[in-house]
């Protein structure tokens, strides 16, 4: 589209803001009404480990949603000229799960407790049993009822809990609300009445009955709301919050909050039985959307909902590129010690493609990338960690293919469940975030570890800013009956299919006996947990 024509769209109003929280990085995407990107901006955030407690403080949300929106108006006033008084839909998401509890004056009762806590052990084991229901450890019941367990004395004072995106869509439309792919991620989801299951929370308040407290569990979770319903719009308040500029005007119609998750399959068109999707950045998750419910409980298995309320197994690991990108950041480091700047993209590139000259047996080298706890392999904490016996071929390219298998072991683990034990069939996988940057590797990995034709989009870069841009424009534009996958089928991805690589059967053979070495050497990583304090 000309550039005089995307003016016009922004100057009318008829542009879609998609913002995302993710786990290092805030992104806003501006996207026309057939789906283009037009403009973004980005604002780089970090957790905080706070007594022990992976964390965001709530002044850093604001500000670093500030940055990025002024920095989104920034591009659009240097691309065209102009800048934003209205648009047509918004549309927040966020990193899922997590616990902020906040009380009747709308006061947060304790700082933000994570996606990425490994703290809630008992109550997960516990809800699990109690509901027949895998309840993993980072879900906001879970929290909450490991909060009631370990006493604290906020718990009774609660009177409204929600996720990080379900907060700031709160904050920016006054309204309580969340979509149900993020809601699937706070308590199981009812799949024939798309709300939260009545005999699970029934359940619930007959458990903490005892306890006394003045609210029930209902009275206290958000409103579930479908993809395409009107979520509220944006207050004046809320436009002051997000737009210090000024510029931007109140009464903009919102989308319902989701989760990464959620924007994911939308990013990767994702949402139909059959399809499923890979998120590889700080965290790695695949998301297969069933033909049917599985036979049993698993707990390395998550189940949730597409934005639409289809069922969906979610094999979600705390751990993924954070090792390796520490470590290409060690080799940036020795490449300017020497006189040699390079750029993040050009040293990724260069030593994702080393990897691939690896021996299949990765020269018999090892590699666990536990920044922090991962439930599938039943870790509550991490070290990062690499060894090798020294008669190990110790060579770059073996180096680099260990972690980037390392990345991706404890999602193969729970994968393994879905379609060897499941039986679960998975026509093709489509890849996005940080780890397919590098053309081709990432894929070629990926494939290996899911033994499953894997695509990747031009548009997987834009990640889960843009799905809820597309969520916010399918709000806006929905035709009466018009379903969720119809509307990303035929008006947004119609004929976009990607690249798409196959697994090779030598490589689904190298990633299968690592995945082995890796099973084996597991009791290495719990003694490192053990002999190495925080």
């Amino acid at each position: 589209m000309a550039t005089n024509d995307i003016r016009k769209i922004i100057e009318a109003g008829k542009a879609r803001l998609g913002v995302e929280f993710g786990s290092t990085r805030i992104k806003a995407v501006l996207i026309d009404p057939a789906g283009n990107p037009i403009a973004q901006g980005d604002h780089d955030w970090e957790n905080q480990l706070v007594n022990n407690i992976w964390t965001y403080d709530m002044k850093d949300v604001w500000a670093g949603l500030q940055d990025c929106y002024a920095k989104l108006l920034a591009d659009v006033k240097a691309q065209y000229g102009v800048g934003i008084a209205k648009l047509d839909a918004i549309g927040f998401s966020a990193m899922m799960h997590g616990y902020i509890p906040f009380d009747g004056d709308g006061k947060q009762l304790v700082p933000f407790r994570t996606w990425r806590n490994t703290i809630t052990g008992p109550a997960s084991e516990a809800l699990t049993a109690r509901l027949n229901f895998n309840i993993p450890q980072r879900w906001s019941i879970a929290h909450l009822y490991q909060a009631i367990l370990n006493e604290e004395p906020h718990v009774p004072q609660i009177r409204f809990l929600t996720t990080l995106a379900g907060y700031v869509h709160w904050m920016l439309t006054g309204e309580k609300v969340l979509g149900i792919g993020e809601a699937s991620g706070m308590f199981p989801i009812d799949s024939e009445t798309n709300q939260f299951d009545a005999g699970m929370i029934a359940s619930f308040d007959e458990l903490v009955a005892d306890k006394g407290f003045p609210w029930k569990l209902e009275q206290i979770l958000p409103k579930v709301l479908m993809a395409g319903e009107n979520a509220g719009c944006l207050t004046a308040e809320g436009a002051k919050l997000l737009d210090v500029s000024g510029q931007l005007q109140p009464g903009i119609p919102f989308c319902p909050p989701e989760g990464d998750a959620g924007t994911g399959m939308v990013a990767t068109n994702s949402v139909a039985p059959r399809t499923g999707n890979v998120s590889a950045g700080t965290s790695v998750f695949a998301m297969i959307v069933l033909e049917k419910a599985l036979k049993k409980v698993h707990p390395e298995i998550d189940m949730v909902t597409t934005p639409s309320g289809k069922p969906v197994a979610m094999v979600h690991c705390n751990n993924c590129t954070s090792d390796l990108n520490a470590w290409v950041k060690l080799f940036g480091e020795f490449a300017e010690a020497m006189g040699f700047k390079a750029d993040a993209n050009q040293l990724f590139g260069t030593l994702y493609r080393k990897a691939m000259e690896a021996d299949a047996d990765l020269g018999g080298l090892l590699a666990y990338n536990y920044f922090s706890g991962e439930h599938i392999t039943g870790f509550e904490e991490g070290r990062p960690l690499f060894a090798r016996t020294p008669d190990s071929r110790f060579t770059l390219a073996n180096f680099m293919r260990t972690h980037l298998y390392a990345a991706l072991s404890s999602l193969k683990i729970g994968m393994n469940i879905l379609l060897d034990e499941e039986n679960v069939q998975v026509d093709q996988i489509l890849g996005h975030g940080g780890l397919f940057k590098t053309k081709g590797v990432g894929q070629s990995i990926m494939a290996a570890a899911m033994n499953v034709p894997v695509a990747v989009m031009e548009t997987a870069g834009e990640g889960g800013a843009w799905g809820i841009a597309l969520l916010a424009g399918y709000m806006a534009d929905k035709q009466a009956d018009e379903s969720l996958e119809k509307y990303l089928s035929e008006k947004i991805f119609a004929g976009k299919m990607g690249d798409v690589i196959a697994p090779r059967a030598e490589d689904v053979d190298s990633f299968n006996a690592y995945i082995q070495r890796y099973s084996a050497g597991l009791p290495i990583e719990r003694a490192a947990v053990e002999c190495i304090k925080l």
